[in-house]
């Protein structure tokens, strides 16, 4: 299939700067005494159905027609010649290959992918390299030779186990498939993600049960379990399905903790369980408030400079972000993250995670003294929603259950 490369539309001030280091590095508001460790998201936009919960930028591929492969990967390369100047000379650390469905590409479109970004970047020699993959376009050694296109880690979207909630939740896949693509996962990377939704529609206890039957059965050194949740904008948000109440979901995620740590699965982030050595080093950044670049239609990215931190998206429809991105504009929007908003920014992301941060992170990776986030510090802590010592802060068990409730009190104040 041949895409048509449209004019490419001129873009808002802050997008016309976003590429520009002299003006990103002239004085401001922040003094950050050191960078935060740098990771790469390149997002791959299609999948064969789109789900009904799904609310993230994914297209479906037309039936009969192929991805727009080597089209999409010299833009995506574009778009990382033009963002070079922002990044130079910091070496990545990790990179994230998601969608869309990134197993729709071929080995040798990824391969190809990886290799230009080796070729402009300065990748570390360990560096993780985490494909996204749909059991719904398995083939036997498909994975093995992702593997040795440069990817390191994968990342398999089951959901579940029963093709009854597996129909329901509008996934192409099936049991047998499911199985089958997690089997060849293991014996192809040294480490995987196994996926999981719970709460599902019709989803009773015993249900989960058996999710959890097969997937630990499986053995995988990671899981990510993720309440489903109806997001706005998606078919589930018209045409709302009957799901367990919250009760039941609340017990069904204790059950989850529960079983995982039996299994040598350490929950350490809220939705993430692992074994040692086995944690997405990718997502840590993330949560850690790490900088990464984001590439791809619609991608999300944070930069930090000595002075200020921005954050970048670039333009959602692939066909717009294609053109944008071969005429070196492929960002839709930058703006700095104002001042106060910084300590609810760090706490949503770093309270997602068991341990918590430490007072020196939250210093490196803001700028902010300590003292900024003292008095929400003090207000969660009288509610029993977080812990802390001389040098660390991590959220309590109720915490963890009520994760909003906690990173609210990080808001800036009204008015």
């Amino acid at each position: 299939m041949t895409i048509p490369i449209q004019p490419a539309v001129p873009a808002n001030e802050g997008a016309a700067q976003a590429n520009d280091v002299l003006h990103l590095m002239r004085p401001g508001p922040l003094q950050l005494a050191a960078l935060p460790p740098l990771s790469l998201y390149i997002h791959l936009p299609w999948c064969l159905r789109k789900c009904p919960y799904c609310d993230f930028n994914s297209h479906e591929s037309r039936s009969g027609e192929r991805v727009p492969e080597q089209a999409y990967i010299d833009a995506v390369i574009a778009d990382l010649d033009a963002a070079l100047p922002l990044v130079w000379g910091r070496p990545v650390h990790t990179i994230f290959i998601g969608g869309g469905t990134p197993s729709l590409f071929s080995p040798e479109a990824i391969d190809r992918l990886l290799g230009d970004v080796r070729a402009r970047l300065k990748v570390e020699p360990d560096c993780e390299v985490t494909l996204e993959a749909n059991p719904g376009t398995f083939e036997r050694d498909r994975f093995c030779a992702f593997r040795a296109a440069g990817v390191t880690r994968l990342s398999v979207g089951v959901q579940s186990f029963d093709d009854a909630h597996l129909k329901a939740i509008g996934r192409v896949h099936d049991r047998a498939q499911a199985i089958a693509a997690v089997e060849e996962a293991a014996s192809a990377f040294e480490t995987f993600n196994l996926d999981l939704m719970y709460a599902l529609p019709g989803q009773t206890l015993q249900g989960l049960d058996a999710d959890l039957d097969q997937a630990l059965a499986l053995q995988p050194p990671h899981l990510s379990i993720y309440h489903l949740t109806i997001e706005p904008n998606t078919f589930f948000a018209k045409h709302p399905p009957a799901l367990p109440d919250d009760d039941i979901a609340y017990t069904m995620l204790d059950r989850i903790t529960e079983r995982t740590a039996t299994v040598g699965l350490k929950r350490y982030e809220v939705s993430a369980y692992a074994r040692a050595g086995h944690a997405c080093a990718h997502n840590l950044n993330y949560w850690q408030f790490g900088d990464y670049l984001g590439l791809g239609a619609g991608a999300h990215g944070k930069l930090s400079f000595a002075h200020r931190i921005v954050r970048q998206v670039r333009f959602r429809d692939p066909q717009r972000y294609m053109a944008h991105a071969m005429a070196g504009r492929a960002v839709a929007q930058s703006d700095e993250v104002a001042l106060a908003d910084l300590p609810f920014e760090f706490m949503l992301n770093a309270l997602r995670l068991k341990d918590g941060f430490t007072l020196m992170q939250f210093a490196e990776r803001t700028g902010l003294a300590i003292s900024a986030i003292q008095r929400p510090l003090e207000e969660a802590e009288r509610l029993g929603l977080l812990a802390r010592d001389l040098r660390r802060v991590w959220p309590t068990e109720r915490g963890f259950d009520f994760l909003s409730d906690l990173q609210e009190l990080f808001l800036p104040p009204a008015g």
